[in-house]
């Protein structure tokens, strides 16, 4: 080919790039949302609030970068038991445990409920007290995906926080356990409208973070699980030596730390760490879109945000239901904490002036 057939084919390639870019930016703009949200939601009232977060998570994830994987499984467990409204993060009371204190939630990171209140106290700061914890959590997530290698998009807002809490039956429930197959993925999730893309591609979230050895262990011992590539389960072996161990390892074995589509690789060499994982790639519903998203990373991320905003709308509070919390961990009719909030909203009013 002549330097000139070179020069055009190259710009052609360019401008393919360009368009399918703005395509994809374009189709996250047309996402449908629902329940109140909107793309602009504080355009006026904290335009910033983007910024502010993902300023302070470069700072953090240059720290630890693991944080990240905290903040998005934050996410996925504050949506899928009784919608996106900030439930996971409220405190237990007298009343009863909250939601943070049911088995699936003890593995939660305590530094990512820390980085959210951290936030929420710049952001509150910065514009006065309008912006949710629910909201957060959603821009939260959003960058410890894209800080750590993967898409970046636009994320619609408007959530309020809510008032209660799930109770441990509901958080059980609602929480697919790594020990599940796909069978079960699918019926569980199909009840909040989410299908077999939708779980293959969110399931890609375990591209990076760690896994404690009790969410595989029952892969190992009494005897090791047929489907799981032998080298890979002895090295999990030496991690793992008893089925009580308190040890970790990564989720993904090729890039731990790095948002891509190498879990997809790794179920396909049978080395996917959970059930719940490596029956994505044995289930004939999942098996060809583990091959795409394994073959064909830009097509992961581009499913991955859509599934992502989907999931991120699931029974979303707005308007006049819920609250915008002072606190992240606390209700803001908790009578003890009305003297700070007070004291916060007038000190950051002061501030703008």
């Amino acid at each position: 080919m002549d330097s000139a057939n070179c020069f055009t084919y190259l710009l052609l390639i360019s401008f393919l790039l360009v368009g399918s870019w703005f395509c994809a930016i374009g189709a996250q703009r047309s996402a449908p949302i629902v329940n109140g949200l909107s793309w602009t939601f504080y355009n006026s009232s904290c335009p910033k609030v983007e910024s502010i977060i993902r300023k302070q998570l470069k700072k953090v994830f240059k720290e630890d970068i693991g944080q990240a994987a905290g903040l998005l499984r934050l996410h996925f467990h504050d949506c899928f038991v009784q919608g996106c409204d900030g439930s996971v993060l409220l405190d237990g009371s007298a009343s009863g445990p909250s939601e943070q204190e049911a088995p699936p939630n003890l593995s939660l990171r305590k530094e990512a409920f820390e980085i959210i209140d951290d936030l929420r106290e710049l952001v509150h700061k910065g514009c006065g007290r309008v912006v949710s914890c629910a909201d957060i959590v959603a821009i939260a997530a959003r960058d410890s995906v894209f800080l750590s290698g993967g898409p970046d998009y636009d994320v619609p807002l408007g959530r309020r926080d809510g008032l209660t809490f799930a109770t441990r039956n509901v958080t059980l429930a609602s929480l697919p356990a790594p020990t599940s197959n796909t069978s079960s993925l699918l019926t569980s999730l199909a009840t909040k409208n989410l299908d077999a893309t939708d779980v293959a591609a969110l399931s890609g979230g375990h591209t990076i973070g760690i896994s404690h050895c009790s969410s595989f262990t029952n892969r190992l011992y009494p005897t090791q699980d047929p489907v799981m590539d032998k080298t890979f389960a002895n090295n999990l072996k030496q991690i793992c030596p008893t089925t009580n161990s308190t040890n970790t390892t990564v989720l993904d074995i090729r890039s731990p730390n790095t948002f891509d589509n190498k879990y997809y690789v790794d179920l396909m060499n049978r080395q996917g760490l959970f059930t719940s994982d490596q029956d994505l790639y044995t289930d004939s519903r999942t098996r060809d879109i583990v091959k795409n998203f394994a073959v064909n990373e830009t097509l992961f991320f581009e499913q991955f945000v859509a599934s992502m905003i989907k999931m991120g709308q699931l029974s979303v509070l707005t308007g006049g239901n819920g609250e915008i919390r002072a606190n992240c961990s606390v209700r803001n009719s908790d009578n003890k904490y009305m003297v700070s909030v007070v004291e916060e909203d007038l000190e950051s009013l002061s501030e703008l002036k």
